[in-house]
């Protein structure tokens, strides 16, 4: 459908597209050419092959001119590697094929923008089918305006290529298709050039590349470095999604002070589900900026929001600077250059037009002098912890409390059949495996004798103790707080701030109600029967035992209950309740290890803005 004649095929294509781009060059290498037309001004040739011939350096060549209202504007094309028209360029450069401009020479050049649907759908149809679909749905352009002066002077260049070539392979927007064949067939008037303009070349600043590709500068990247290695790219349209994400992931956990990488393969398909419902509601095949920004955001927070705007924003290849061209530094529609200032542009290649929505990001902080170690005393009498991080951390040892209360409810239950009374509820699984018998079975849950006073938590077992050097025992400051030991890492190593260190907590129990404890780790009573080579968690727990007044101890651990501290617990005369870690969010857990120490409790003053500031 595409043969105008046994000398001429024109190939439709979506400027900007990556997808295109591929098609484009597949169907180049397996047709006979010898004659590439492109839809740009014959004039403009030359120096678009020359700004081609020094990628992956991405350019601009540029024309300034007049518009009809008297306000000056620059016409350009970005030399972009995902543009179909440049890698069609590319193509015959390397096979030596002569290339010609079919394009009007316009002194007052108007693109054309019209939303078209997704490329994406390529991967299961044809161009033809794609483009067939469309061809009812593209309007007309008015008689004698730019865009119909521009397709009769194309079908006018294609009749003469014609004359001098047997096979001419002819590139052409999707939008003016159908009206540039009409031309064609019809041999209808052309207008004629007008005066060409000169026309001038800049190097693009690479913190403005994305404004310069219609794709994201990475995936553009990933295009190329495919190019250079002979990489299929024949999914990279979905490869290119996937690689963002993980190298974003990368960079967001280098950036983070924990080590603990909470943003797990579960959580990342709770992002990519997100992404995908985004991607449905905007009507779109593949996501674009705005989808995957905010899904980071809403997903992981406004870190990994920066870190996948910042990837996605990264072309990632080293090239040579063309320091012989002068900068330019591309927005949209609109460029600064120099000595001209800010100038309206307008691209001869017009993708898809594009949406401008906001999303706020809480940026990073500034990075802050390191403060030094010296000079700050430290009186352990006088060192409190930060109260926010109490309320978090009480509030989830009490849900932790909660669960562990409902486990031993769950493991009182007994199941009987129905009488006269349902109880707690049909126990559905014995009704269903008698149901041949036609009986109901319910269960009953029995109270709960004492409560669950001392809650455990191990988060590094076993717990190497050069990692763990600081270990203390704090008293409540109030009601609402609980009595707690701990080992953790040491909070003088990492000084946020003055008389502020920050530690990571390897395990930790809690007694609630509080009560004053002597410290648990000089308290000569524990260490009665205890083994000299114990490890830091086996004496936590020997501790807590100890000091718990209820039969029955919660354990938050992230392997199961070893058999000595089973034989500790009978010791004690108690009974171990244990709670999987991973039962937890790895978010969650991350954020409760962290603990900020201050040295009095004056610093609270002024702590947040070095802690929060740090976050």
């Amino acid at each position: 459908m595409f043969e105008l004649s046994p000398r001429l095929t024109l190939l439709p294509t979506v400027h900007g597209s990556l997808d295109f781009a591929q098609i484009i060059r597949d169907r180049l290498l397996a047709s006979r050419v010898d004659c590439l037309a492109v839809p740009l001004p014959n004039s403009w040739v030359e120096t678009v092959v020359g700004a081609v011939a020094d990628l992956p350096a991405p350019s601009v060549v540029l024309s300034r001119s007049t518009s009809a209202s008297g306000k000056s504007y620059a016409s350009f094309v970005p030399v972009d590697p995902c543009q179909p028209v440049i890698a069609a360029i590319r193509w015959a450069m390397a096979s030596r094929i002569p290339i010609h401009g079919i394009e009007r020479e316009s002194a007052d050049y108007q693109p054309v923008y019209l939303s078209l649907p997704d490329p994406y759908a390529l991967r299961g149809l044809s161009v033809e089918q794609f483009t067939t679909a469309l061809l009812p749905f593209l309007p007309r352009p008015a008689k004698e305006s730019e865009q119909d002066r521009r397709c009769r002077q194309a079908a006018f260049e294609l009749h003469r290529l014609e004359l001098d070539y047997e096979n001419v392979v002819a590139i052409s927007s999707m939008i003016d298709l159908p009206w540039i064949r009409e031309a064609y067939r019809e041999r209808l008037d052309y207008p004629g050039h007008d005066e060409p303009t000169p026309l001038e070349r800049y190097r693009v600043a690479s913190e403005s590349l994305y404004f310069l590709f219609d794709e994201l500068p990475f995936v553009v990247g990933l295009f190329e470095r495919a190019r250079r290695t002979l990489d299929s790219t024949e999914s990279l349209s979905i490869d290119a999604m996937k690689e963002l994400l993980l190298v974003a992931r990368e960079r967001w956990s280098l950036s983070r002070a924990e080590s603990t990488l909470w943003l797990t393969p579960k959580l990342l398909q709770t992002y990519l589900n997100y992404v995908r419902n985004l991607t449905l509601v905007d009507r779109r095949l593949s996501p674009d900026l705005y989808s995957l920004v905010v899904a980071a955001k809403q997903v992981a927070g406004d870190r990994f929001g920066w870190a996948v705007l910042d990837t996605a924003r990264d072309y990632g290849i080293e090239f040579a600077n063309l320091e012989e061209l002068p900068p330019l530094m591309m927005g949209w529609q609109e460029a600064v250059l120099p000595e001209h200032g800010l100038m309206p542009m307008r691209s001869r290649l017009p993708g898809v037009p594009r949406v401008w929505r906001s999303c706020k990001l809480v940026p990073e902080p500034p990075p802050k002098p390191k403060v030094p170690k010296e000079g700050f005393t430290w009186n352990p009498f006088l060192q409190c912890s930060w109260p926010p991080e109490d309320a978090r951390i009480e509030s989830f040892h009490t849900h932790v409390r909660q669960q562990a209360r409902n486990m031993l409810s769950s493991d009182l239950a007994r199941t009987e059949k129905f009488t006269t009374s349902i109880k707690d509820g049909i126990d559905m699984r014995e009704t269903l495996r008698h149901w041949h018998q036609g009986d109901l079975y319910v269960k009953e849950i029995p109270p709960v004798r004492g409560q669950i006073e001392v809650v455990i938590f191990l988060f590094d077992v076993p717990a190497d103790p050069a990692v763990y050097p600081w270990r203390t025992t704090w008293l409540s400051e109030h009601g609402e707080e609980s009595t707690i030991g701990l080992f953790a890492t040491d909070y003088r190593q990492e000084i946020i701030g003055p008389n502020i260190g920050r530690a990571r907590y390897g395990g930790i129990f809690f007694i609630f109600p509080p009560r004053p404890i002597p410290d648990i780790w000089t308290d000569p009573r524990i260490l009665i029967g205890a083994d000299p080579e114990e490890g830091l968690e086996d004496r936590l727990l020997r501790a807590a035992l100890f000091h718990s007044q209820q039969r029955h101890v919660a354990v938050v651990s992230p392997v199961p209950i070893q058999t000595r501290w089973r034989r500790l617990a009978r010791k004690f005369g108690k009974k171990l309740v244990h709670l999987p870690l991973s039962r937890f969010s790895s978010r969650t857990i991350d954020a409760v290890r962290t603990v900020h120490v201050l040295g009095g409790q004056e610093i609270r003053s002024y702590a947040s803005r070095f802690i929060l500031g740090g976050e």
